[in-house]
C-alpha cells in the first residue's frame, strides 16, 4: 500500500513538473522562435504591394507584409510569389512576370542592408549568418514560361526555385485541380508530353515542382515523372476541409513516398469548413442583400467591418488541427509552412500578419511540440527539399 502511495506521489511529481517546463517553453517562446530558422514557403506580396508601387522596406498600413513586420516576425526567409492571373495575361505572362522579378530587384537594391536575394542552399545560410532576410523566389503559374522550356531557364536564372505548375486555369500542358473538379473521369486531364518535358527540365536544373493548385491527374503524373521531392507550398488537409486546394490522404501518402513537403496555408476557407457560412450569415445580418446580385465569398468579406472579419475569421486552432493531422498522416519531416499572406483576405486569428508568426511557434509548443520538431515545420523541411532539388 505504501509503495503504490509513493509511486502516486512520484506519478504526481512528475506530471507537476513537466506541465511546469511546459509552461517555462511557453514563457521562452521568443526566444525559441528566435532561434529557429523560419521559412515561409510562399507569400504575394510582389503583386500585392511591390508592384503597385508600395515601399515595403518601410512599414506599410495596408496587406500582411513588409520589411519591418517580417523582422518582427521572425522570418528568416521569405519566398516572394510571381504571379499573373491566366485570363489577364493570356498574352505577355512571361514580360508580367520579370516585370515583377524587376520590382521585387529594385526593393533588395533599396535594401542592402536588410534583405538579400538567394539562389541556393548555401546562399540562405550565408545571407541569414550576416543578419538579413533571406529571400526567395517562387514561380506561381506555368502560364508565365508561355510553353517554353528556355523561359523556364531564364526565369531559374534570375533566381526561381519552384514553379507552381498551374494556377486556377488549365494550361496546354497541365490541368489545375479548380478545373478537374468539374469534369468526371481522366480524359484530357493530366501533363502532356511538353508538361513531363517541363517536369524533367526541372528536375534537371535544381528547380522544386510545386503541386499546390495543380489537379490530382497532373499531381500524380508529376509522381511518376519527378526524381526529386517535390514541394506543395501553400496547400492543407482535404480530411479536414474539403477543398479542392486542400490534399487528400491517398495524395498525402504519395508525397510521403516522394519524400517531399506539404506548407500550411493560412486562409480560413482552406482551414475552417464553417467559414463560407459564417461569411454568408454575418453579410446578410448587416447588410442589404440584392438578389438580382449573386456576391462571391471575397467580395462579402470585403464589405464587413473589422469587428465582423473577426466572428467570421478562422481561429489558430484550425492550423494547429491541419499541423496535427499532416504530421500524423505524412510524419514530421514533410510539413511546412506556406502562408500566402498578401493572397488571401481572411487569415486566422491570432495570425494576422507576418509578424504574427511568433504567436504560431507559442501555440505549437503549449500543444506540445518538441522544439526540434517545431523547427523541422517551421523551415528544415522546407530547406532539405530545396537542397535535395540542387543539381549535385
Amino acid at each position: 500500500m505504501k509503495t503504490l502511495s509513493f509511486s502516486l506521489i512520484a506519478c504526481c511529481l512528475s506530471l507537476l513538473t513537466a506541465k511546469a517546463q511546459d509552461r517555462n517553453l511557453s514563457k521562452d517562446y521568443k526566444k525559441i522562435h528566435e532561434e529557429l530558422l523560419l521559412i515561409d514557403g510562399h507569400n504575394d506580396v510582389i503583386i500585392e504591394s511591390i508592384l503597385p508601387g508600395l515601399d515595403i522596406g518601410k512599414r506599410i498600413k495596408s496587406g500582411h507584409t513588409d520589411l519591418p513586420r517580417l523582422k518582427e516576425g521572425g522570418v528568416d526567409v521569405q519566398v516572394f510569389a510571381v504571379w499573373s492571373d491566366d485570363k489577364k495575361w493570356k498574352k505577355n505572362a512571361f514580360k508580367h512576370a520579370n516585370d515583377q522579378l524587376d520590382a521585387l530587384e529594385k526593393l533588395l537594391q533599396n535594401n542592402p542592408d536588410k534583405i538579400e536575394l538567394a539562389k541556393s542552399a548555401a546562399d540562405i545560410e550565408r545571407i541569414h549568418q550576416a543578419g538579413k532576410i533571406v529571400a526567395l523566389i517562387g514561380i506561381e503559374g506555368g502560364n508565365m514560361i508561355e510553353e517554353n522550356i528556355e523561359n523556364l531557364d531564364k526565369l531559374y536564372d534570375r533566381g526561381a526555385r519552384y514553379l507552381t505548375l498551374t494556377w486556377n486555369y488549365n494550361l496546354p500542358w497541365a490541368t489545375a485541380a479548380a478545373e478537374e473538379v468539374k469534369t468526371k473521369g481522366d480524359k484530357g486531364k493530366g501533363l502532356n508530353e511538353n508538361g513531363r518535358a517541363i517536369i524533367k527540365r526541372m528536375n534537371e536544373l535544381g528547380m522544386m515542382v510545386d503541386l499546390s493548385h495543380a489537379g490530382k491527374k497532373t499531381f500524380y503524373d508529376v509522381m511518376e515523372i519527378s526524381s526529386k521531392p517535390v514541394l506543395v507550398s501553400h496547400s492543407n488537409a482535404a480530411a479536414l476541409t474539403p477543398h479542392y486546394r486542400n490534399l487528400d490522404d491517398q495524395q498525402l501518402t504519395a508525397l510521403q513516398k516522394n519524400g517531399g513537403v506539404i506548407g500550411v496555408n493560412f486562409y480560413s476557407e482552406f482551414l475552417d469548413s464553417g467559414y463560407k457560412s459564417r461569411v454568408e450569415k454575418v453579410f446578410t445580418k448587416n447588410h442589404q442583400v440584392d438578389p438580382a446580385k449573386k456576391l462571391s465569398l471575397d467580395k462579402m468579406y470585403a464589405q464587413l467591418t473589422k469587428k465582423q472579419r473577426q466572428q467570421v475569421d478562422a481561429p489558430m486552432e484550425m492550423v494547429l488541427k491541419h499541423i496535427d493531422y499532416l504530421v500524423s498522416k505524412v510524419g514530421i519531416d514533410h510539413v511546412a509552412i506556406g502562408s500566402d499572406f498578401d493572397g488571401i483576405n481572411s487569415a486566422p486569428i491570432g495570425l494576422e500578419d507576418v509578424s504574427k508568426f511568433p504567436n504560431l511557434t507559442k501555440a505549437l509548443l503549449e500543444r506540445g511540440y518538441k522544439k526540434a520538431d517545431i523547427a523541422k515545420i517551421m523551415g528544415l523541411n522546407f530547406l532539405r527539399v530545396l537542397k535535395e532539388n540542387e543539381r549535385k
